[in-house]
């Protein structure tokens, strides 16, 4: 009976996939398209041409590798910040420690304008500091740290690495050889699933960058915000088939590597 139940319900799965699927990404590809066509209100029948998407390059190209740039030291410094937190915050039974997990929470509740205006308030005298490329890195590291650090306290946490940590320490192994040497590395997949998590939401991030950026310093989605806001709407569509052609890369690879880890760590 459960497997002809299954069977019955694997059509009805495979249809609400489908629409999902459907649902999800076809307005995606629709917006791609837009930028492919002479007249978006014509259609295909206008011809396609690669015009708008050169001309979004010339006109924006610097946003990109700003983006990519800053998602990098994004994940580097979530990663040498959130690393060694995620590992006390999975160790300490510290009532404080709990109230420090809360407080690093806190600006994912918060809508980003408002994490914005208080990195205003607080630092928008120093001026080198407020015009520079950090400040919306501050941004970012305050906004992702809190995803990094969930991730891998969890995984720091499972009793099968409090084992072989005491081992490791049982055989006369340093705090830096047990963290190092046997620890980080077990937990290398939650690591890189957690910087791929940092990565996305650092390059997609538009409310706290758009209080943050100056015109020096603008990043991708304040650049398709402004694409949109200021031009034809083909410019708009060609923009958002660059963010796809530079970002979906960017993740197949973080995800492959992540798979290459994960195939490490279960064979040994």
């Amino acid at each position: 009976m459960t497997a002809r139940a299954g069977a019955r319900r694997a059509p009805l799965l495979l249809a609400v996939t489908v629409l999902v699927t459907v649902f999800t990404v076809a307005p995606m590809l629709l917006s791609v398209s837009a930028g492919l066509v002479n007249n978006y209100s014509t259609g295909l029948s206008s011809g396609l041409t690669t015009r708008w998407f050169l001309e979004v390059w010339e006109g924006y190209g610097d946003t990109v590798w700003r983006s990519l740039l800053l998602a990098a030291c994004c994940v580097a410094g979530t990663l040498l910040i959130g690393v060694p937190c995620a590992y006390a915050m999975a160790r300490s039974r510290s009532r404080w420690m709990r109230l420090f997990e809360e407080l690093i929470t806190l600006p994912v509740a918060v809508p980003g304008l408002a994490t914005a205006l208080a990195l205003i308030l607080a630092y928008g005298q120093l001026r080198g500091f407020r015009q520079s490329f950090a400040f919306i890195l501050v941004g970012h590291l305050i906004f992702t740290l809190p995803f990094m650090v969930r991730t891998v306290a969890a995984a720091f946490a499972r009793p099968e690495l409090l084992a072989l940590e005491e081992a490791a320490r049982s055989l006369g192994a340093g705090f830096r050889q047990r963290f190092l040497g046997v620890l980080v590395p077990a937990v290398m997949p939650s690591i890189v699933a957690a910087s791929l998590m940092v990565f996305t939401l650092s390059v997609g991030e538009f409310n706290l960058t758009w209080m943050l950026h100056t015109p020096l310093t603008r990043t991708l989605p304040v650049g398709l915000a402004d694409s949109y806001a200021s031009m034809r709407l083909e410019i708009g569509s060609a923009y958002t088939l660059v963010f796809f052609i530079v970002i979906l890369p960017v993740l197949w690879g973080l995800q492959w590597l992540g798979h290459v880890f994960e195939k490490r760590h279960g064979t040994d």
